[in-house]
């Protein structure tokens, strides 16, 4: 019974503390202390005098004796169950241990700092990329105007990948500025930065109008297009963009409505692939599309296993065969393909599973699902070439 009234006494004291927002004041601060058979804690209430009854407790609360085991103490040698300084020997004064309970539990809100507000997206002319691979290859490629680099303090220098970054940067003249963990944290708002930031212009989709008709690595291969519809996630984004450079895909294209912009999150989820591949962005990719099969590419769908369309054939990812040039469309992560871009597919493809599924996950992540279809269709057209 006990032990359930100091439960309850808890709460009702923790309610009491986030309500009122208490601040400290030394020279104004009452204290008092409260033991549980498990834990002891400390915390700190503005009361104006000494009193605190049976009736009211150091909150302006309810007291009461047979509920827990209060005491409290304001000033030197007053009411202090542990020592003639009172409360917990401070003589008044209050502790460490009193401000920081009062500051977890009443967290005051701090001000964005330029480099914070950048890496949040508050910022037009800079943006923060993190990551060792991210900024390696941002300083690389050039797609970007750099304005200066951050490093952890400490043996992170001593890193083979950090030191290269930081001899490129050098190289091209870049302010390269040394900060503590902390301070790192805070530029790229908690983010993974592995040691090193790069404060940065941001990057966005590529016109349409600016790309030409063919964006071939290889001429000699059939051209093959990623065109995705309404990705929202910036880590499904940046591994599909991942993949699709790996696997050799000529060009990326997506919707730009309803579509993840191309933010530092989604570079170090693609490993850096976003700053070496551009991506394009259609306003309409209907018409796009409507172009492309008037020229003779073949247009390709995805839907889940267990979708069909009594218009369209649906055939696994493995029976289809890259003979001539082909966009594969991904559909965005909750609805899939938009109902316009699903009436100009030609074929629809999905991955088959090997067992009976279970509501919910009849289906794979769009990510996921970007890899396999794209190693099938490449794997297909070697096939062809033999």
């Amino acid at each position: 019974m006990s032990v359930q009234l100091l439960n309850r006494t808890t709460c009702v004291c923790t309610r009491a503390l986030r309500k009122a927002r208490l601040c400290l004041s030394e020279s104004n601060a009452s204290v008092f202390h409260w033991t549980s058979y498990h834990s002891s804690v400390t915390c700190s209430s503005p009361v104006g005098d000494d009193r605190g009854g049976p009736e009211q407790g150091p909150l302006g609360g309810l007291r009461s004796s047979g509920e827990a085991r209060w005491s409290y103490a304001k000033g030197k040698g007053k009411r202090g169950p542990h020592g003639p300084d009172g409360a917990l020997g401070l003589g008044g004064r209050i502790s460490s241990e009193v401000r920081n309970l009062s500051k977890e539990d009443l967290p005051k809100r701090k001000p964005k700092t330029p480099q914070r507000a950048r890496a949040e997206g508050g910022g037009k002319d800079s943006e923060i990329v993190f990551g060792v691979a991210p900024c390696l290859l941002a300083l690389s490629q050039g797609r970007r105007t750099m304005t200066k680099l951050y490093v952890k303090k400490g043996r992170v220098l001593q890193r083979g990948d950090v030191q290269e970054v930081y001899e490129r940067a050098r190289r091209l003249g870049l302010e390269v500025q040394q900060v503590s963990k902390k301070e790192l944290d805070q530029i790229c708002s908690g983010r993974v930065h592995q040691g090193i930031c790069l404060e940065a212009s941001p990057l966005g989709y590529l016109p349409a109008e600016g790309a030409s008709e063919r964006d071939c690595v290889d001429s000699t291969e059939t051209p093959l297009w990623l065109l995705l519809d309404g990705i929202q996630d910036p880590m499904n984004l940046g591994a599909i963009l991942r993949s699709a450079y790996f696997l050799g895909v000529d060009r990326i294209a997506s919707s730009l409505r309803n579509s993840c912009p191309l933010t530092p999150v989604v570079s170090k989820a693609s490993s850096g692939a976003m700053e070496v591949m551009g991506v394009y962005g259609y306003e309409s990719p209907a018409n796009v599309l409507k172009v492309k099969r008037a020229q003779g590419w073949h247009i390709v769908g995805t839907v889940g296993a267990a979708k069909e369309d009594p218009g369209v054939p649906v055939l696994s990812c493995s029976e289809y065969r890259l003979t001539k040039p082909t966009i594969l469309i991904l559909g965005s992560e909750g609805e899939g393909l938009s109902p316009e871009l699903r009436g100009l597919c030609q074929a629809l493809l999905t991955v088959a599973p090997r067992r009976a599924l279970h509501p919910g996950v009849e289906s794979l992540n769009v990510s996921v699902a970007a890899g396999i279809l794209l190693h099938s269709l490449i794997s297909s057209q070697r096939v062809n070439e033999r």
